[in-house]
């Protein structure tokens, strides 16, 4: 507490980590009045279940990155009651159990192999040519914590990339997106956090938002809203890149 008073950061503000930071900002952004949009988002997030869950839960679309271990049910999954038990051989099991074990979604790709995935595209490039790559579209569940469920957890969709000449699949996303999407509509999502990172080169590189050192709670807050309101305003700069000058 006395390095919290001499960083003069207020009483109101505890310890929330990164996944709790961004979820709440993105539900308080869902109640002004913009246009709702995809979350997109890395691995830290992605493989967050309960992140997942509650930006499903305020009706909010995503499409995360996840790595290869974590586990899910496979698409032709199954999940059944078990069959009564004979009288005296203990309590009758009532909540639905998979037929079979979660996997790793790298072991469910490996094990599906290259033929599932089908050339698609998911931007157009700068010369105009349009950028594609292979992609694989499958209905999973997620496995995290699913022996204290009553019930299974909902579908995702599970969105790999396995550019054509590599050995293995390079990336992995989990969406909720309408299960009537689109694939190209799926890998556009998929691929376009490649924009956060050129938000984050510019933030950093050009606006200063890592050249703050300063000690304070409220210097450091000053200088990331000064900095994200220049990013805002140069972003809708760019989209209206002729707008009429006063003379």
């Amino acid at each position: 507490m006395g390095r919290g008073r001499r960083a003069k950061i207020l009483e109101e503000v505890v310890f929330k980590t990164k996944p709790e930071l961004a979820v709440g900002l993105v539900e308080r952004a869902a109640g002004w009045a913009l246009a709702k949009a995809p979350i997109l988002g890395d691995c830290a997030y992605g493989k967050n279940t309960e992140l997942r869950e509650r930006l499903d839960d305020a009706e909010l679309e995503y499409v995360l990155s996840v790595s290869e271990e974590v586990s899910v049910f496979a698409p032709e999954t199954i999940f059944e009651v078990p069959a009564p038990r004979n009288a005296g051989s203990g309590r009758q099991k009532t909540r639905p159990r998979p037929d079979r074990e979660p996997e790793q979604i790298g072991e469910l790709i490996a094990r599906l192999g290259p033929e599932h995935f089908k050339t698609g595209t998911f931007r157009d490039g700068p010369d105009g040519k349009r950028m594609r790559s292979r992609f694989c579209f499958l209905r999973v569940r997620a496995a995290h914590e699913w022996e204290k469920r009553s019930t299974p957890r909902r579908e995702e969709w599970l969105i790999v990339e396995w550019p054509k000449g590599h050995d293995n699949a390079s990336d992995y996303w989990l969406s909720n997106l309408p299960t009537d999407a689109k694939p190209e509509r799926l890998a556009r999502l998929a691929r376009l956090r490649w924009k956060i990172e050129l938000d984050y080169k510019q933030l950093k590189g050009e606006l200063g938002l890592d050249h703050y050192e300063g000690r304070s709670w409220l210097g450091w807050y000053h200088h990331t809203a000064l900095v994200t309101a220049v990013h805002g305003f140069l972003t809708l700069e760019r989209q209206n890149p002729n707008p009429r000058r006063p003379a």
